[in-house]
């Protein structure tokens, strides 16, 4: 089978692409065709040996993956051949990607796709989508009525974030960085969006909700907690999923005083239990359209080293604008 894969981290040019045995499955396993998969941020990280994790080698590249069932193993009773599935947190514990023809993958993590659905938009939102999901109900216990404050709405978890806290009943403020990512992220349900370029995050939130945010969901690398607490009203929840190696100041006091609490989380120790609940819902508001994939850019996996540049690009480098996902097709 094709795959994109690398034998050493490294740049974007360790990646190769070539023929790979086809992976033997488990009796909890099944094989997927794989027609799409996606890139992340972490994606990179990994590849590039930011985080230090054991490898299979070669080790294959991608957290998520749209594709069709083609074989089930003896113990697997969720799906049967013939079955579209997409499935994410893979690539990461020791598991191969999915940056493949092929992908061995757990029934554990695997979950139905509607007809509706194309391939490209379930690959888009698997991580991101599970992401905002764990953070806002999981977590933050998001309720309708109250409100919310996604720093990055453009971004691939914050595009999420706001559409399902729309989906809720939610009032939603985000940020974004320019004028068309403003009008990106309006156009995904957001009441209000606060061009950070143009005017400050504090100014435009105190003018959008002067009682305080109920939520603040934090995507950048380094987090503002004096912002955040200034900005949160009374037992205001916030958000944190990324900023591995950040160690801001804390404010304690005001913190404490106004009853917050802080929530971290990441998703790739949920449970497969959490992961179906929120898989549930995910495929639920694809359906009826309440939530929309955001992809941004698309390369076939004879490309998946251009693909790997433009997110290092856009997230670690800041030489290139990514409204959205990166999808990487494999017909």
């Amino acid at each position: 089978m094709k795959a994109a894969y690398i034998e050493q981290t490294g740049p974007p040019d360790v990646i190769r692409v070539g023929e790979l045995p086809e992976p033997s499955i488990g009796a909890d396993d099944m094989l997927i065709r794989v027609h799409a998969a996606a890139v992340h941020p972490i994606d990179t990280y990994v590849r590039g040996g930011a985080v230090a994790v054991e490898l299979p080698q070669p080790y294959v590249l991608g957290c998520d993956a749209g594709g069709i069932v083609e074989q089930v193993g003896a113990s697997a009773t969720h799906f049967r051949p013939g079955d579209r599935v997409w499935c994410t947190n893979q690539g990461l514990l020791g598991r191969q990607g999915t940056f493949a023809e092929k992908l061995s993958v757990s029934q554990d993590w695997c979950f139905p796709l509607p007809d509706e659905v194309s391939f490209e938009d379930a690959a888009a939102c698997a991580l991101v989508s599970v992401t905002a999901h764990l953070g806002l109900y999981r977590e933050a216990r998001l309720e309708a009525g109250e409100t919310i404050l996604v720093i990055g709405g453009s971004g691939g978890v914050g595009s999420m974030v706001v559409q399902m806290a729309k989906a809720t009943g939610a009032q939603v403020i985000a940020t974004a960085g320019s004028d068309d990512k403003c009008r990106r992220v309006e156009a995904l349900g957001a009441d209000a969006v606060i061009n950070y370029q143009r005017e400050s995050i504090a100014d435009g939130v105190h003018r959008e909700a002067p009682k305080g945010v109920n939520v603040f969901w934090e995507t950048r690398r380094e987090p503002d907690f004096d912002l955040a607490v200034d900005l949160m009203a009374p037992r205001g929840r916030m958000v944190l999923m990324a900023g591995r190696d950040a160690r801001p100041v804390f404010p304690v006091g005001p913190f404490y005083v106004k009853e917050c609490s802080l929530h971290g989380f990441v998703m790739f120790k949920a449970t497969p239990v959490e992961m179906r609940a929120a898989a549930d819902e995910i495929n639920h508001w694809l359906v009826q359209g309440k939530l929309r994939a955001n992809i941004a850019a698309r390369f076939p996996l004879d490309q998946a080293a251009d693909a790997h540049r433009l997110q290092e690009a856009a997230t670690l480098e800041g030489t290139a604008e990514l409204p959205g996902k990166i999808v990487v097709t494999i017909d």
